[in-house]
């Protein structure tokens, strides 16, 4: 590509790339607070309906905005104006329709949605969350089209404002309802209406900046039929929708499969919303490292699909070796740091809700390791796609949920494990997807990635820091022993982090982890280059 688009590529992708890295902040900072907020019982029932959701969301709006962008993309290439103002009024139809069925199939069927989750008390946050799915799907398709046309600052703020209206409405209004005295049931729909308020607006938003930016230029290219378009974007979005929506497909059977799991055990019946909000307590802490490095990464893949397209085997093999270690060197001591301190810091993030942090602490050794397997599944399923290979993460992922839910049958189902099943099989869920994505990278890889190479210095440096942070911690907790409970813990957690950082930078400089390579298609990669001396 020219350097012009070269730039304008990757100053999109910066764009999108910082969006992101806002959005997850200010994801962190809702979750936390909300935890403290509602407590595990609430957390479930905010779960229930948000997991529905995010089926509906996912199968609306994975793919067939990304087939929008591409088209609009080759419309705006081959200068056919006419062409991109019929895509986006074609597709505008079709979003309208599936917002509307999603948003009607949660509002009135609330009840049925959630005694099939086996939590009869999320219908009230079902109800509340119902009307998003109408406004994302507009969005999504907005969103879309002005990617496609090379604009990636809309799609960034209106996911800024979404995430930041979830904050400053859902957590006050959660907070308002329970003081006068509504149940956890209301305290998260309360919740939860600040998402549906969030894409309202950010909806409203994205319409008034097309509106007041609309190329009123006339043309003369003649657009193809309705009809051809439709069979366009559904030809390019629903492979992808397929890919994209079995995990979200998979997580909420997993949801209804360890509730039910847990009812059928007498003695936990009456706390299985409890102890399932604990468990999410921890997969709340382990996705984030996945949202943070998934961009770093994704930003090496286009040029790996330019690579691949010029025959250049050699380039291709250079970028997805510099992309698994990158990986490497970020998720995997991001794992084994929440692993080994993850109880500890649940306990300090939750400050008003300390016996159901303390609960989640033993899943956080299971979560952190399973941290890792998100990571590279992230990373080995857009490796697949660039390679042309879009079906194989479908079925990975079909198969890595099948053990997920099975596991979850056998292991949640004994009353003597109950929840603590549940980390278990998501570790192993994720071991397999990535076990068989990273056999089938190996096969269709020009040249074979060297997996011992690429991830025996980082498992090493890792270990060494988990060990590092464990026995910092653990000294500081004895040194702090006399003063506040929270305080002796907050502190030990804060050293075992600080220690373990420490030592896992020294050994990525000490065992040349990184290469100059891989460090120089980051931001200000130069700079870092020199800085550390790598080669």
């Amino acid at each position: 590509m020219s350097n012009q688009k070269k730039q304008s590529f990757l100053g999109g992708a910066a764009i999108l790339a910082a969006a992101v890295a806002i959005v997850k902040i200010i994801g962190a900072v809702y979750k936390i607070p909300f935890g403290n907020i509602v407590g595990s019982r609430g957390q479930t029932y905010f779960n229930v309906a948000y997991n529905i959701y995010n089926v509906l969301l996912t199968i609306s709006t994975a793919g067939l905005p990304l087939a929008i962008s591409k088209l609009t993309s080759q419309a705006r290439t081959q200068g056919r104006e006419n062409q991109k103002r019929k895509i986006f009024r074609t597709a505008i139809w079709l979003f309208f329709i599936l917002g509307l069925a999603g948003s009607a199939l949660m509002y009135f069927g609330a009840g049925q949605l959630a005694e099939l989750i086996h939590e009869p008390l999320g219908y009230w946050p079902i109800r509340a969350l119902a009307p998003a799915v109408f406004c994302v799907c507009l969005l999504a398709c907005m969103r879309g089209y002005t990617q496609g046309q090379g604009n990636m600052a809309p799609t960034a703020i209106s996911q800024v404002l979404e995430a930041l209206c979830k904050v400053c409405i859902g957590l006050p209004l959660a907070w308002y309802l329970l003081k006068l005295g509504y149940g956890l049931d209301i305290g998260a729909a309360g919740a939860i209406f600040g998402v549906t308020v969030g894409t309202t607006l950010s909806m409203l938003f994205l319409i008034v900046y097309m509106l007041t930016h609309r190329d009123r230029s006339t043309a003369l290219d003649v657009p193809d039929s309705g009809g051809s378009i439709m069979r366009q974007v559904l030809a390019i979005g629903v492979p992808i929708t397929l890919s994209n929506s079995a995990m979200s497909i998979i997580t909420l059977v997993d949801t209804s499969n360890v509730l039910g799991r847990l009812k059928t055990i007498p003695e936990l019946a009456d706390s299985a919303a409890t102890l399932f909000g604990q468990y999410q307590f921890g997969m709340n802490l382990i996705n984030l490292p996945p949202s943070f490095v998934f961009p770093v990464t994704m930003s090496l893949i286009p040029f790996a699909a330019a690579a691949i397209t010029r025959k250049d085997a050699v380039e291709a093999d250079r970028i997805v070796s510099s992309a698994f270690r990158i990986i490497a060197v970020l998720a995997i001591p991001a794992g084994v740091g929440l692993s080994v301190v993850g109880g500890s810091a649940l306990v300090m993030l939750y400050p008003a809700r300390q016996a159901d942090a303390l609960a989640a602490g033993p899943h956080m050794r299971w979560l952190g390791i399973a941290c890792i397997f998100i990571c590279l599944m992230n990373l080995t399923n857009a490796i697949l796609q660039t390679y042309g290979k879009e079906r194989i993460p479908i079925i990975t992922v079909i198969i890595g949920g099948i053990t997920k839910v099975v596991l979850n049958y056998l292991l949640v189902g004994n009353p003597d494990i109950n929840i603590h099943g549940a980390p278990i099989s998501t570790l192993c869920c994720y071991v397999v997807i990535v076990g068989l994505n990273l056999f089938f990278v190996w096969k269709y890889s020009a040249k074979k990635p060297h997996y011992v190479q690429l991830f025996a210095k980082p498992v090493l440096a890792s270990l060494l820091m988990g060990a590092a942070a464990w026995a910092a911690a653990g000294f500081a907790g004895r040194a702090l022993a006399g003063s506040s409970v929270y305080l002796s813990n907050a502190a030990a957690t804060l050293c075992g982090i600080l220690a373990g950082v420490i030592v896992y930078a020294v050994l990525v400089i000490a065992l040349r982890i990184l290469r100059a390579e891989d460090v120089r298609s980051m931001p200000h990669g130069e700079k870092l280059v020199r800085l550390l001396h790598l080669k």
